[in-house]
């Protein structure tokens, strides 16, 4: 490419991105804290200031005071498709795309859509919704959010399915909490204004405890201050006083937490609003031939999870580790390593190796730092 084209593709990628629509994401610590609540408030609102809005898909629970906000504004009606023998309902993309509103409401960022579908998940739907000039309100909440699903885990004892990339939120232009007391929240709960009655005893035994709550609540006022933070960083601080940071995460075949370093270091990258990497050092006894395919199949597990996050992947072959982390390090301009915790196979590698003094010299000498993560 000339440079003559490369400029030309700049303006038109600006072009493109004033086209976009803006994206505003409510996020919430569960259901029930009132996001499709709000959102529907904020049409209304739209409504009445004359801008064309309309509910693209909203997702009331049968909750009595949220159905009832929905009289009186305009809604795209749902395509219906058939699978497994039953009539289901979608969000219709198409149809949203074709009356171009000034503004769309889309509840439920995270659902994935029936198979046959244009995209797998809804939060695919949005971005080409967004890409098609047309502002976009949302909701998440905060344990859809993928590189928060191990904490959510270990908070809650529940793994989440359905998750949106962390680049998603990065891409709103606007992140709202929906805040409530863990109190507040159980009593509306008690109420019945979150489930169905037969409903109510299963869940305070289980999600809706008021200690699961404290901390997911945490977790959600974190992911909007990061999120307000990174908007400081790139619109009202000088671009001359920013420190770029670059990570790059370590994994090897052998490293059963590597999905837990991928995540953590996406959400440090992610926090920094900036570029991030994940090398796997091939070394000859890991060679194709000879790898186990369990190990194999984590391996390429792990590195698909990273690029969802927005890792660039690095994949070299080396005998030395240390040696290859290095020149990775050196090459790219890295600020911060992560790698997993000693008793992790990679770190004994490294420790095996005399070259082990030579990588701290080095990340000393270019103020490179170590995280070390459990």
């Amino acid at each position: 490419m000339t440079h003559k084209d490369s400029a030309a593709q700049y303006f038109l990628d600006l072009i493109k991105k004033s086209r976009r629509g803006k994206f505003k994401v409510y996020i919430g610590m569960s259901a029930g804290v009132g996001k499709t609540y709000r959102m529907l408030q904020e049409a209304h609102k739209l409504l009445k200031s004359g801008i064309d809005v309309k509910i693209g898909f909203i997702e009331t629970h049968n909750r009595f005071e949220t159905h009832e906000l929905l009289d009186g504004l305009p809604v795209i009606p749902k395509r219906k498709l058939f699978y497994k023998g039953k009539e289901l309902e979608e969000m219709d993309l198409q149809a949203i795309l074709n009356l171009r509103p000034e503004v769309v409401i889309v509840d439920e960022l995270a659902h994935t859509n029936i198979e046959g579908s244009k995209n797998e998940k809804r939060w695919q739907d949005v971005l080409d919704i967004l890409a098609a000039g047309i502002n976009v309100i949302s909701a998440v909440n905060i344990q859809h959010i993928e590189s928060l699903n191990e904490e959510v885990k270990s908070i809650t004892g529940i793994e989440v399915k359905e998750r949106i990339p962390d680049s998603i939120l990065a891409q709103a232009d606007e992140v709202v909490n929906i805040d409530l007391t863990a109190d507040e929240l159980i009593t509306r709960l008690k109420e019945g204004k979150i489930y169905d009655v037969t409903k109510i005893d299963l869940a305070l035994k289980n999600f809706f405890q008021s200690e699961h709550i404290l901390q997911l609540r945490e977790l959600a006022l974190k992911e909007v201050a990061s999120q307000v933070e990174r908007k400081v960083e790139t619109e009202i601080t000088r671009p001359n006083t920013i420190k770029h940071e670059r990570f790059l995460a370590c994994i090897s075949s052998n490293d059963k937490t590597a999905k837990n370093i991928i995540r953590k270091t996406a959400r440090l990258a992610n926090y920094y609003n900036s570029k991030w990497y994940v090398l796997y050092v091939q070394t000859p006894k890991e060679s194709a031939d000879k790898i186990a395919l369990d190990k194999q199949r984590f391996l390429i597990n792990n590195l698909k999870l990273a690029t969802e996050l927005g890792a660039e992947i690095i994949k070299i072959e080396s005998p030395v580790i240390s040696k290859a982390i290095i020149k990775q390090a050196e090459e790219r301009k890295i600020t911060t390593i992560c790698i997993g915790k000693p008793r992790l196979n990679l770190f004994k590698v490294i420790l095996a190796t005399n070259l082990f003094n030579e990588l701290l010299k080095k990340l000393s000498s270019n103020n490179i730092d170590l995280i070390i993560l459990s």
